[in-house]
């Protein structure tokens, strides 16, 4: 990284800004102004207030962003095959800034979609009401007057509902029984098993003893009765939902239209966003009535490039140079081809600190042998990495993480290709399956090395060894780390005594007969051990004496020393942590083969190839998905929790520069 000081003139700071956020190499910091020795006089240079600018830009966004999730709900466009792998549409300088000549325009028909959803949230909701009312009024149908109807000069009426099931006779008899004085008559509107609907008239004096008993069995008044029949307000209520759904259907056809603006609006959307970061890098620097003062930094390889580019088009001043010491310098990994994959894996745990080296080439090795070794079946193998190298050719477009990610996958794809010929896994074991069900001789796939199912413990000694070399590369870059800082007595302290412990504990461990019956190897010689042995004891010795070296106390310091040597045992279960290779390595062979088993459990002829086939498919889709991502899971945490704890610490910051950080485009630079 180098520090970038870039002096220009206000009329140009736009321009510069468009420049800069179009290149995308340039982190922009925050400047700091002092006040003037006596505190009094006047800054020339100050800070732009933009929140109100940033507030206009966020609710734009904002009613972009709805305008667009309007649109596919009512009118969603088809789904294109890897859609998500086609990256981002580029366009040139010209078309973008044709486009910002006219965004207000394309800002007026977001706000029409969000009016006429608006619109028809609100007919909905007044249909639902209408619907309801409707059908509220369906058991009233054959009543020909209106439902607040009280009578006439000389009768009192009575129209309401009960519960349950009545007849008119019934209801009669009911209310003299309780009022024998009583002259009425009743008849039902409607009568159901929920509701009867009735009708009761008397003489005007007794209307109000009529409606006492009434209530008194339970019948009630109708809410909100209308001024016409039930019959004429129910075909009002129908034209009016008729209404309303044709003018919902005219809203949708005029969102289907204006979805042809799907595009502008992301334009729009993006067009907003980058506006925002603008605005966001304006409020960041120092400017005076005429100039203006921006800083920041630029990778090396970027710097002079940028330079003449701004000092060829514009009346600036740019100076380079390189960070202090104590400043927080942002990080940028840069590696080959074969490294560069990982990277994303490395940044998911923690960028590299201060002084750290980028662990990304010596993890791609390991990575890739590790997530080979756990799959470890040819088949499987071939099918990732054709699928990956298929959608890289053909998806030349896609964003630079998910390039990565499937380039990451192809080179663990041809790492399980070389570990399955290797142990002789092709589908498990279906060429040995298939030819002797299917073509009445058996024929194989012999195994290159060995069948890790048919020696376990050989393949557990080899998976412990790789883990060892794993950690001593670890160990070895912690080296290299105290090398360039110049701290080559911690060297001695940190790496040297630990290769000796360790490594002299491993090879006094292979020296012994226990060792030799459980592995199943031939043991180390007598003077082999011996040496282990006297390299394992300077390294305790070491270890002890120098583990608690920056306390002062000799007491402390050997007591820490102490604690120091018992992290041999975190060594310990860091090395058996690799037996994972072996489980995950025979967990693939082993259900693969399960599968292989059971497809040919129908037999032979056209019926059993039939069963074979179904269930071949599904068993090895099913198995390479699981242990496909049980060997991802695992190859990281290999990775984050044995390598790097090490050497890496991490913390540092990732280069963030101010770009074009869009969602729907990308603008290309035209020459």
């Amino acid at each position: 990284m180098k520090r970038i000081c870039i002096y220009g003139l206000r009329r140009d700071r736009k321009a510069i800004l468009e420049l800069l956020q179009r290149a995308g190499a340039v982190e922009v910091r925050p400047m700091t102004y002092g006040e003037s020795p006596d505190g009094n006089q006047k800054q020339p240079f100050g800070r732009m207030d933009v929140s109100s600018s940033m507030e206009v830009f966020r609710k734009a966004l904002k009613n972009t962003e709805e305008a667009l999730q309007i649109l596919d709900r009512h009118a969603p466009e088809k789904s294109v095959p890897f859609g998500f792998l086609r990256g981002r549409r580029e366009i040139g300088e010209e078309e973008y800034y044709d486009f910002a000549s006219r965004w207000e325009e394309v800002h007026q028909k977001a706000g029409r979609i969000q009016a006429l959803e608006r619109e028809m949230l609100e007919a909905e909701a007044e249909f639902r009401k209408v619907s309801t009312r409707k059908e509220a009024l369906s058991p009233w149908s054959g009543l020909d007057i209106p439902m607040r109807f009280k009578g006439t000069r000389t009768t009192a009426a009575f129209i309401g509902s009960l519960s349950g099931e009545y007849t008119a006779q019934g209801l009669e008899a009911a209310l003299l029984e309780r009022c024998p004085t009583l002259t009425v008559s009743i008849e039902t509107v409607s009568s159901a098993k929920e509701m009867t609907c009735i009708f009761a008239l008397c003489p005007k004096g007794q209307g109000e003893i009529m409606e006492t008993v009434l209530r008194e069995l339970g019948v009630s008044r109708p809410s909100s009765p209308s001024k016409i029949p039930p019959a004429q307000e129910a075909e009002v209520l129908q034209k009016r939902a008729d209404v309303l759904l044709q003018e919902n259907s005219r809203r949708e056809e005029e969102l289907a239209a204006l979805s042809k603006s799907r595009e502008d609006l992301r334009f729009a959307a993006d067009y907003l966003a980058m506006r925002m970061e603008k605005y966001q890098v304006i409020s960041q620097l120092l400017q005076s009535r005429r100039a203006f003062v921006l800083e920041g930094y630029v990778p090396e390889k970027e710097a002079e490039r940028l330079v003449q580019k701004l000092c060829r088009r514009y009346s600036a001043e740019v100076e380079l140079s390189d960070p202090s010491e104590s400043e927080d310098v942002p990080v940028l990994l840069e590696n080959n081809v074969f490294a560069e994959p990982v990277e994303g894996v490395l940044e998911s745990f923690s960028m590299p600190g201060k002084g750290e080296l980028d662990p990304s080439p010596v993890m791609a090795v390991f990575y890739y042998i590790f997530f080979g070794m756990m799959l470890s079946d040819t088949a499987y193998g071939m099918i990732m990495a054709a699928a990956c190298a298929f959608c890289l050719r053909k998806f030349r477009n896609m964003e630079s993480p998910m390039r990565k990610s499937l380039r990451m996958f192809f080179f663990c794809g041809i790492s399980t290709v070389f570990w399955g010929f290797m142990y002789g896994s092709f589908f498990g074991d279906v060429v040995s399956v298939f030819s002797s069900t299917f073509l009445g001789k058996e024929y194989t796939l012999p195994a290159l090395w060995f069948t890790p199912i048919e020696e376990p413990m050989r393949m557990l000694m080899f998976c412990l060894l790789f883990g060892i070399l794993h950690l001593f590369a670890g160990l070895f870059l912690n080296g290299v780390q105290l090398w360039r800082q110049k701290r080559y007595k911690d060297i001695l302290y940190d790496v040297v005594f630990w290769y000796l412990l360790v490594g002299g504990l491993v090879l006094l461990l292979m020296s012994t007969d226990m060792f030799a019956d459980i592995a199943q190897m031939e043991k180390l010689g007598a003077p082999a051990g011996n040496i282990a042995a006297a390299a394992a004891a300077v390294g305790a010795v070491g270890i002890l004496l120098t583990g608690g070296r920056e306390s002062r106390n000799p007491v402390k310091r050997l007591l820490k020393g102490a604690y120091s040597l018992y992290n041999v045992t975190g060594y310990l279960g860091d090395i058996l942590s690799y037996s994972r290779l072996l489980a995950l390595g025979l967990a693939t062979g082993v259900i693969a083969e399960v599968i292989n088993s059971m497809a040919v459990m129908a037999g032979g002829g056209v019926l059993g190839l039939i069963v074979f086939i179904l269930v071949f498919l599904v068993g090895h889709t099913i198995n390479i998905g699981i242990n496909l991502l049980g060997a991802y899971v695992h190859t990281n945490r290999l990775q984050f929790v044995e390598f790097f704890g090490k050497f890496f610490e991490g913390g540092g910051k990732k280069f963030t520069p101010f770009g074009v950080h869009t969602k729907y485009i990308k603008i290309r630079e035209d020459t």
